[in-house]
């Protein structure tokens, strides 16, 4: 048993497929178009972190309620976290491109720790070894 996908509901496909792909480095696993449970189209997106098993679907948000949500999926708490091996150098190339860090990094026991939003809003712990 696995978790295969989460949803992230976001504003726009397209500037959430280039962030998690350009900037954080996550591959498109799937972009194909679908439809709605009423017949609209939309689009299965998938991005998952290179060797990862669980990917992140991304839905764009479908009505005010939807909406609503993006960017506050877990009520402005950290709900997303990215284990990297080279802490240092993921920090450096994220700042570089422009991602919003809301806490810098620090040293915890459990390794190196810093908060960023995604495009949507949403709190990430990027996390690296000690």
């Amino acid at each position: 048993m696995r978790i295969d996908l989460v949803t992230l509901v976001v504003a726009e496909y397209d500037p959430a497929i280039a962030f998690f792909t350009e900037v954080l480095g996550f591959d498109l696993v799937e972009d194909e178009p679908s439809l709605t449970t009423d017949g609209r189209p939309k689009r299965w997106v998938v991005v998952r972190p290179p060797g990862g098993q669980t990917g992140l679907l991304l839905a764009r948000a479908d009505g005010d309620d939807q909406a609503a949500v993006v960017g506050r999926q877990v009520a402005g708490r950290v709900g997303f976290f990215l284990q990297v091996d080279d802490f240092e150098a993921t920090y450096r190339r994220m700042r570089d491109a422009d991602v919003e860090f809301v806490r810098p990094p620090r040293t915890e026991p459990y390794g190196r720790v810093a908060v960023f939003r995604d495009i949507a809003g949403n709190r990430w712990d990027l996390l690296g070894p000690a």
